[in-house]
């Protein structure tokens, strides 16, 4: 049957337990749990082969704007009340902790994980932090052994700078240091950092940023060098950048924004400057406007975005054209999440 003449798609199950709006997603555990943050700052765990929550508390008490997961017992949570925290929780760790959902009345003094990290930053922004690996020891920036570090635990956190909201700071865990400071572009008026991404390599760092002029730019960090500087820039957008989402292969990414452009730039290996006259590779009038919560599916295959016309896009990541709207909201859509595709099993 044709594309056009398929049925609206339905959902295959909704979960129900929150009270404020979803923020923030996240599958687990290989795609055992999906991790739900909504906008007063509760955190669902959900059983995905029972449909059922395995643990709730409430990591902040404003709205989260990021999550994450980091190694088999590490969650990351990013709230409006200028918090950051890295939790102590693994699957084992059920048993113990509530359940009560937050439309159930869950308790305020419930049962939370151990604390192992809290770092203060901006959240003026309302952007979402964002986290990569860390190959190197972040006081003399030398490759570090595997056999000797903590890994999976060493990570960078970046985050818009707490000084100024038109920079970037980096963190380095545990140590909790902040090891570096982007400052604004001063040859582009670029406003507020609004979307991040960092990504790490054993001899490089690449940072992607997306501001409220529209702009766009990729940072470049070089070992043993240790410095910073701007590879690539472009203003695709008219409106802020929303969100942005490198590709599972690390050689491109997009961005998009309030205005209804999704656009495709360019991730080269290469440390130098990308000619300033360089285009994006791709741009594409969605005729949506207000997309954010962008991501691309592991595979590369496709990507999706949440709307303030309470829908999820679909998109092909090849051809960048529509492939699915699913309609079931009744207000704006906040974010997406997609399971990893050929994740290894696991037991519930």
């Amino acid at each position: 049957m044709p594309p056009e003449r398929l049925p609206p798609a339905q959902p295959a199950y909704v979960l129900r337990g929150h009270t404020s709006q979803v923020h923030a997603l996240c599958f687990a555990h290989n795609n055992s749990r999906l991790f739900t943050g909504d906008a007063d700052g509760w955190l669902v765990s959900w059983s995905l082969a029972y449909k059922r929550p395995t643990v709730v508390w409430r990591p902040h008490n404003s709205t989260i704007l990021g999550l994450s997961v980091s190694g088999a017992d590490r969650v990351i949570t990013h709230g409006r009340d200028s918090k950051l925290l890295v939790w102590k929780f693994a699957i084992e760790d059920e048993e113990s902790l509530d359940k009560i959902l937050p439309v159930d009345n869950a308790p305020e003094n419930c049962k939370k994980p151990e604390i192992l990290h809290e770092l203060t930053v901006n959240t003026l922004n309302f952007c979402s932090f964002a986290w990569c690996r860390d190959y190197h020891d972040a006081n003399t920036s030398q490759q570090i052994p595997s056999s000797q570090k903590g890994h999976p635990y060493d990570i960078l956190i970046s985050v818009p700078s707490a000084l100024n909201s038109d920079g970037i700071d980096i963190f380095q865990l545990p140590s909790e240091k902040r090891t570096t400071t982007i400052p604004a572009d001063k040859t582009l008026k670029t406003g507020m950092v609004m979307a991040l991404a960092i990504h790490s390599q054993p001899s490089k760092l690449r940072l992607l940023a997306g501001y409220e002029s529209g702009h766009t730019i990729v940072y470049g960090h070089s070992r043993p060098e240790n410095k910073w500087q701007k590879l690539y820039s472009a203003q695709s957008h008219s409106q802020p950048v929303l969100s942005l989402a490198p590709s599972p292969a690390f050689d491109y990414y997009l961005t998009s924004a309030a205005d209804a452009l999704i656009a495709k730039h360019p991730l080269l290996s290469t440390d130098t400057a990308v000619d300033p006259a360089t285009k994006p590779l791709q741009l594409s009038d969605t005729k949506h406007a207000g997309q954010q919560g962008l991501r691309i599916r592991s595979d590369g295959k496709i990507y999706a975005t949440a709307g303030w016309d309470a829908r999820v896009h679909v998109y092909s990541a090849k051809t960048m054209k529509e492939l699915a709207v699913l309609k079931w909201h009744k207000e704006g859509c906040y974010a997406t999440a997609f399971a990893e595709i050929n994740a290894p099993a696991a037991d519930d």
